[in-house]
């Protein structure tokens, strides 16, 4: 099968799940013998030179990049309430782009088109008009909803200018819902939720996938006295409010009293000012690390303090990989069916995290058997090759011979 992966952000390094989910699903279909060509955006908010790429990235027939400035500018952004776009979209419309998939859909024969995010929908009718391939959705998550929520969480500024454009946002989702030719959902949760909007087009789920080849557990720390990590995209606003979050109402008050010894790791690139320049006791931010499993398996314990959000939590899955036990609110464990007290541990409130933490240290080194728990539960259900193994065959049951268009 030919595939056209098309993504708005490049899917390298693995330093988000966006990246993650794209990269090791596009391996999974070249190694299951599928042909993946990928057209990427190389944005300014995440560039990325591509002649730095490792040896070993070579699941791609070809690789094709536009650069594309997606920089959240003042005066466009204040403009755009005049209109009725959305301007999350709007970001990503781009002109040099639709040249170069007219060029790529002219030349090449494809099966499948797969778009891996919402953004890239404004480009359906040139893939319409110049191939009569399959087009997918792989839906990451259901986007509106997490700006809905990140807005319920901000500051009065930042709120009431989200509550001005995410309802554009929605609309945008809702309108396109159905454009698809089928919508890949990355959770049951998501498609039940795109069924409820309104969606009528065929739609299938595939989790995000790891080759777990890649990862290898440490259970070292656990016989270390026990500490926190977080790890994650510090530019995505979800993490910044978890993070804060936690940090205020968590740590500082009923943590690090609590448990003299705890501390608390954090990782991530991007990250604001705040949160650089950070002074808290027992906290560390130590930036952006070369490899997110070692960081992880320095640490017993990964948190995921997440108020909003959608989807799945990729870093979740590569904490799990490595067999560290993963605490998390529920809106983090969103699509991925751990159980509490078995493959993970759950907290929405201060005291939930507090009561987590002491059977932590209840456990002592028996804790590291969640953490085998949650490394078995990764194999098992979040294998890429499997994984991809099913969508393709979703995609053979539906592609149309496709034809080139002149």
């Amino acid at each position: 099968m030919r595939i056209l992966q098309l993504c708005n952000k490049f899917p390298w390094p693995l330093k988000d799940g966006a990246a993650i989910a794209s990269t090791y699903l596009a391996k999974a279909f070249a190694e299951l013998g599928s042909e993946v060509t990928l057209l990427s955006m190389n944005t300014s908010k995440h560039w990325f030179d591509t002649g730095e790429l490792p040896h070993d990235f070579d699941h791609y027939a070809a690789i094709h990049t536009v650069f594309v400035n997606n920089h959240i500018r003042p005066l466009p952004a204040l403009l755009n309430l005049f209109t009725d776009k959305s301007y999350h979209v709007e970001r990503f419309d781009n002109a040099d782009f639709a040249n170069k998939l007219k060029a790529l859909l002219r030349s090449n024969t494809f099966d499948v088109v797969q778009l891996e995010s919402l953004y890239l929908t404004p480009y359906i009718p040139v893939i319409r008009e110049h191939s009569s391939a399959l087009i997918a959705l792989r839906a990451h998550n259901v986007e509106h909803e997490i700006w809905e929520r990140v807005a319920a969480n901000s500051n009065p500024l930042k709120r009431w200018y989200l509550q001005r454009i995410t309802p554009r946002l929605r609309q945008y989702e809702l309108e396109h819902l159905n454009d698809y030719d089928l919508v890949v959902g990355i959770s049951e949760r998501d498609v039940e939720q795109f069924r409820a909007l309104g969606l009528r087009q065929p739609a299938t789920i595939a989790p995000i996938g790891l080759d777990c080849r890649d990862y290898q557990a440490d259970y070292a720390s656990y016989s270390r006295p026990l500490s926190l990590s977080f790890i994650g995209s510090l530019d995505w606003m979800p993490n910044q409010e978890g993070l804060k979050w936690f940090l205020n109402e968590v740590w500082a008050p009923v943590l690090a009293p609590a448990f003299p010894a705890l501390t608390f790791h954090i990782a991530g690139r991007t990250a604001p000012r705040w949160l650089r320049h950070l002074d808290m006791e027992r906290v560390k931010f130590h930036g952006e690390v070369p490899s997110a499993p070692d960081f992880l398996n320095q640490h017993s314990v990964m948190v995921v303090p997440l108020l909003s959000g959608g989807g799945m939590r990729a870093k979740i899955l590569e904490g799990m990989a490595v067999g560290k036990v993963v605490l998390s609110t529920r809106v983090g464990m969103e699509g991925i069916e751990a159980r509490h007290r078995q493959e993970c541990l759950l907290a929405d409130t201060p005291d939930d995290f507090l009561k987590a933490l002491a059977w932590c240290h209840l456990q002592g080194e028996r804790l590291a058997e969640m953490g085998r728990k949650a490394q078995r539960f990764c194999h098992v259900h979040y294998d890429n090759l499997e994984l991809g193994r099913q969508l393709l065959e979703h995609y053979g049951s539906l592609a149309p011979r496709p034809t080139t268009m002149v």
